[in-house]
């Protein structure tokens, strides 16, 4: 089996996987982090195969979906790349993509480090800001039953990775706990240089935001 018969199968195996996901980390967020991926490594050196590959799987079982199994995706990923008799160290890598890809409230140690997973997590987080970012993270609330907003309850800066994961506070604070982080977090100039109008596009909305919410327009 070549390599674009082991992506198509990949696709269609996500697909099938994602098909009832929460709408945020759906086929559809897979599909835009795949084609950011493929863009910002036009100007990498990189494996275009697995970089494909882990955008593809990168999310194909979340442990935020899992009871906070951060094993199960890497499982998976590597149960259907063995089926499909993808060489090993493709395989291998392919895992820590999926194990290190995460933000995990941003103290966390990134044990891995490739320039496969920089294009990756860069496409990931380029999803996780700007007007579709907005969309996820307030389907994402809905999804958790959060509070929109709460004046009285400010964003916590300093949580750990265990607190950052039972993390419940209102949607808007999400902004601010990751979302106004990820512009300076990204790995490529690529990444970085798209990262920048997301950026000043969330910052434009919480402008709007907190005027209406005050009644002022």
């Amino acid at each position: 089996m070549n390599q674009t018969e082991i992506i198509e199968k990949t696709v269609l195996y996500v697909k099938q996987t994602l098909a009832n996901a929460e709408g945020g980390h759906d086929w559809w967020h897979v599909y835009r982090v795949w084609k950011l991926s493929k863009q910002i490594a036009k100007n990498e050196q990189v494996n275009q195969f697995i970089v494909e590959l882990g955008a593809l799987l990168h999310d194909i079982a979340d442990s935020k979906f899992y009871d906070g199994d951060e094993e199960i995706g890497p499982r998976k990923a590597k149960e259907f790349l063995t089926d499909l008799n993808v060489d090993q160290e493709v395989i291998n890598h392919i895992e820590q993509i999926i194990a290190n890809i995460s933000f995990k409230g941003g103290k966390h140690e990134q044990k891995f480090k490739s320039l496969e997973l920089d294009v990756v997590q860069d496409a990931d987080r380029l999803d996780a800001i700007g007007a579709t970012g907005i969309a996820r993270t307030f389907n994402y609330g809905g999804y958790k039953g959060r509070t929109i907003y709460d004046p009285n309850i400010k964003p916590n800066l300093d949580m750990g990775k265990e607190e950052y994961k039972k993390n419940d506070a209102p949607t808007i604070n999400h902004f601010y706990e990751k979302l106004l982080l990820l512009k300076d977090k990204m790995n490529t100039q690529t990444g970085q240089a798209m990262a920048e109008q997301r950026h000043i596009f969330m910052e434009q909305y919480l402008e709007q935001f907190y005027k209406e919410w005050e009644g002022e327009l």
